[in-house]
């Protein structure tokens, strides 16, 4: 093993994980090579700032880890090293400065990805760092040396140290297809399967209604779900309504808990209320009214302001006869029943849960069953919902996958081992 000044380590993936892994190594004095499937990085990071980069959340941080769920206890020391305050200065290194929204997310002044990135990658070519892409990696060769496919052929590749920051297994067109699962599975790494988050979830609309809503946003709205441990979730927020079914902010916050459940007895039973800021008995109250000659449609868009989508989904979801009964419409217009039916697939899905198991890895995030390899990002098996979280923690397990990288190779060289 050389010192780790002259250690070759090798990073595959150029997204957001990937790159912070680099730069590392490359501050810490490896050489390193970046290696990606595409003809360039950085792809869904810059998918996902397309309506605006949301990079990380300012909230308070026992809220703030809340959001890992089960993971809590694995992603809690990497955002010690490098948490949301940490990821700001550090973008603030790039030249580009940040703002807090009023919901609390963190965005760069100008919204933008691509500047971020455009600049980043600058600083970390000048700093060494080498790009390799349109290298689709397929494992290793009987030298332990990194296979990969590119446009001139098959190319085999040794390394000191290897990095891994391949993504997920949703959005494949950006270069996220999950085909590494199956890579580490042969040389004995456990890996959870991959399954959609932050996703949407076919209802079964009728024809009518999905023709005249999908695309509908449906807002001011509260969620209320409870699974089948009897743990209730409300949230309040908006959804859209699409062909299949429904997906937005507030449907993804909750998929986590949805996708279980369906997983498990075939479906999942939320409430919606659609009048959020007025009182059940107020609502009654209000549908009881004489309406005299005018339609049912027309009274509840005048006396509660129920008209579009909401109304749609009233005559999707309630049955007939209870539109002739003021308490059973006014209880079902704050508690509508949704039954969601199957999470959409995989590819459509923001993020991935599943991946490696954290507990085939070491605290420097180093794989157990094979020394020297280590992960980092979405591919590991961890989920959070949108909002900053999911950047903030592929940024933090990239930097610890290559500070861990750093300090596996000072401790195997040649100067350590006198």
């Amino acid at each position: 093993m050389p010192s780790k000044k002259h250690a070759r380590v090798a990073v595959l993936g150029g997204g957001p994980a990937g790159l912070m892994a680099a730069e590392a190594l490359i501050q810490g004095g490896a050489q390193v090579d970046v290696y990606d499937a595409m003809p360039s990085v950085g792809r869904k990071f810059l998918m996902a700032g397309k309506g605006g980069l949301n990079i990380t959340h300012a909230e308070a941080t026992e809220a703030f880890l809340s959001r890992y769920g089960t993971r809590r206890t694995q992603i809690q020391p990497l955002l010690a090293a490098f948490g949301p305050d940490a990821l700001r200065d550090w973008i603030h290194t790039l030249g580009i400065d940040t703002f807090v929204g009023s919901s609390g997310r963190v965005f760069p002044t100008d919204m933008k990805a691509a500047p971020l990135l455009r600049t980043w990658l600058h600083r970390l070519r000048a700093s060494g760092v080498h790009f390799h892409l349109r290298h689709r990696w397929q494992g290793w060769d009987e030298n332990n040396a990194l296979r990969f496919t590119t446009p001139a052929g098959e190319l085999s590749v040794q390394a000191h140290a290897v990095v891994l920051a391949l993504g997920g297994g949703s959005w494949a067109r950006l270069g996220s297809d999950g085909a590494w699962a199956p890579l580490l599975a042969q040389r004995g790494v456990a890996v959870t399967a991959l399954r959609p988050a932050n996703c949407g979830f076919d209802v079964g609309w009728s024809p009518h209604f999905s023709t005249r809503f999908a695309g509908h946003p449906v807002k001011p709205v509260v969620v209320t779900y409870t699974d089948s441990a009897g743990l209730a979730q409300r949230k309040k927020g908006e959804f859209l309504v699409t062909k299949n079914g429904v997906e937005g902010s507030l449907i993804y916050a909750l998929s986590g808990s949805l996708r279980d459940e369906i997983a498990a007895n075939g479906s999942a039973l939320m409430y919606l209320d659609l009048l959020p800021d007025k009182d059940a008995q107020f609502v009654i109250n209000e549908v009881a009214r004489p309406r005299g000659s005018r339609s049912l449609a027309s009274h509840l868009q005048s006396r509660l302001g129920i008209q579009g989508v909401k109304a749609g989904l009233l005559r999707e979801l309630v049955a007939k006869p209870d539109f002739a009964l003021p308490a059973r419409l006014g209880a079902a217009i704050k508690a509508l029943p949704l039954r969601l039916i199957a999470a959409r697939p995989l590819d459509e899905a923001i993020s991935t849960a599943g991946g490696v198991a954290f507990e085939a890895l070491d605290p420097h995030l180093m794989l157990r069953a094979l020394p020297g390899v280590f992960c980092a990002g979405e591919m590991l098996d961890w989920e959070a919902p949108t909002g900053g979280y999911l950047l903030t923690a592929c940024f933090a397990s990239g930097r610890a996958a290559g500070l861990g990288a750093l300090s596996w190779l000072q401790a195997h060289s040649p100067a350590a081992s006198r």
